[in-house]
Formats: structure tokens, sequence, C-alpha cells
């Protein structure tokens, strides 16, 4: 099968296709034939060595894959050959650029025949994310506020529809050019980084959600009301300026699991959520992919998706 490959760390050109056998399911695996995998900021931080996980060179690319069941592992209940399922791949999230994909049998769920292929590999980990910093982690509760951070990104886009449907009062921060965007996914208020200071808000949000990371981090603190919470999947926060502002703080890596994964399903087949996917390129245009990552090549906005052949 093709696959795209890494056989060193480094920038997008280490990606390169090639023929590798297709692997079998384990026990509780299941094997699918790939017919669309997403691609997102994670797969560059496997590809670049510095996504915090043990991984073994050479591997294959990609996290998220949505196809059909070709096998499943002797001890898989869930799911039978011909079932049409999307979701991740396994806790190290490798091996989805593939044509074919071992898959976790807890990291997959059943694909709605209404949700396309397309749209579904560019939901598990970025809606999963969005939905986890929310609603695991942050706990909020109907009538709280929340700050977005990064409401215009793939992550946040989710995080503002999930908040919108929760009746929480959503703040969306942007950098020039998209408070519109924002605003129709469910921002009530938008913060432009690029004209406006953190200090015009300052105590403003029981809740904080971080997409972005980066220098602006610590100034998140800052919004947050005592008590409050700012939540991140890209940086560990700063936990000893959370404690002098009398905030807390939490980190995590997402966890992708079959009821979640339903549940978001649900929310599309009942027409309460948009997917945002951008650009969509074949499997051997993967380096392409992690240049649009990289901001070395111009993208559609919305979910970056490779469609597969085979």
């Amino acid at each position: 099968m093709k696959a795209a490959r890494v056989n060193r760390f480094g920038p997008p050109d280490v990606i390169s296709i090639a023929d590798i056998p297709i692997p079998p399911p384990g026990e509780q695996d299941v094997l699918v034939r790939v017919c669309a995998c997403g691609v997102g900021p994670w797969d560059a931080l496997v590809r670049t060595g510095k996504s915090g996980l043990q991984q073994t060179l050479p591997l294959t690319l990609g996290s998220e894959v949505s196809g059909i069941v070709e096998r499943v592992g002797d001890r898989t209940t869930s799911f039978a050959v011909g079932d049409e399922v999307f979701g991740g791949t396994n806790r190290s999230f490798v091996d989805g650029y593939a044509e074919y994909a071992v898959t976790a049998e807890k990291m997959i769920a059943k694909k709605p025949a209404t949700l396309s292929h397309i749209r579904a590999a560019a939901l598990p980990v970025v809606a999963l994310t969005a939905w986890q910093m929310l609603f695991d982690h942050a706990q909020s509760r109907e009538g709280q506020t929340v700050v977005v951070h990064g409401g215009a990104g793939n992550v946040g886009g989710f995080a503002l529809q999930f908040a919108r449907r929760q009746k929480l009062f959503v703040i969306a921060t942007i950098h020039g050019g998209d408070a519109d965007y924002v605003r129709n996914l469910g921002a009530e208020q938008v913060i432009d980084t690029k004209t406006q200071d953190f200090s015009d808000f300052a105590r403003c949000a029981d809740v904080v959600i971080d997409t972005v990371g980066g220098n602006t981090q610590d100034r998140l603190f800052t919004l947050a009301k005592p008590g409050g919470i700012v939540v991140s999947v890209v940086a560990r926060p700063n936990e000893r300026l959370a404690e002098q502002l009398g905030v807390r703080s939490d980190y995590f890596i997402v966890d992708v699991n079959t009821s979640q994964l339903a549940k978001i399903a649900g929310m599309f087949e009942a027409k309460q959520l948009a997917i945002p996917v951008g650009s969509v390129l074949p499997l051997s245009e993967a380096r392409a992919a992690h240049e649009m990552l990289a901001g070395t090549r111009t993208h559609a906005r919305g979910k970056i998706v490779l469609a597969v052949e085979g």
C-alpha cells in the first residue's frame, strides 16, 4: 500500500510516499481502508519529533481517518467488515496517511451516511479537543463566560459552536479579519488582538480556552476571573502565574473515543454543527499539506484533508 512516511524528523521535505505492507489488526483493532485522513498541527509535531510522545522511525504520519472496515481483530465486537467508520488511529497519533490504517476499536465510531468521508476525517482530533477543553477539563456550565483564544482556527471554531450550543456567553479572540467568521460560528463578542489590548477585558471570563500558545499564553490569565480556569492543549500553562492570580490551569492531550465521536456525529446529523473543510489534496501531496501547516504554502480556511484513492 501507499503511505506518507518519514525516515527522519525534520521539515516537510522529509515526507515521502512509499510502498509498505498492509498492517494486520491486533486483537482489539480494526483495519480500515482509508478514504480520507485529516491533517493537523499534531502531525507536524510528530514529523519534527516534538510531539512529546515516544515515536519510532521510520513512521507513517497521520492520526485521523475515515474509511471502510476491511478486517477486524479476533476480540473486536463493535464493528464488522463493510462498516463505514471514522476516528483516531492510536495513542501514538501515527499511521493514518495511508491506503490502509489499523485503528484501535475504542478510538473510532460508525460514520453517519450523511457525513462524507472528507468531513468525517476533519472531525476527530479537533472536535474532541474542543469538546474536552470546554466540558471535561474546564467543566463549563450554562450561563458562564468563555474566551476562545484563536476562535478562527480549527479547534477554536468547534469550541465556539459547542459553547453556543451549551448556552455559554462566548468571546473569541482573532488576529485581524475574522470577526464575521467567528460571529457566524457563535461568538457574541470579539477581541481583535491586532488592535485591542487584553487589559480592556480583564477578569471577564470563567473559562479561557487556549488553542494558540506562544507568547500570548501568560496574558490569558488576566482574562480569567478569580477561581476561573485557563485550559490549553498547546503548551502547559504557567502554574506559578496561575497561583499568583488565583486562577486554575490545565493541560492535556486529547482522548479520541467512540462515545464522544458518536455524540459529535449526532450533532452534525441534527444540523447543529458546521465542519469547515479548507484544502483537499491527494495522499501523494502530503508534503504540500505540511507546507500549508508550516505557512509556506497558502491554503483555504478550514481543515486540510488528504483524499485517499484505493
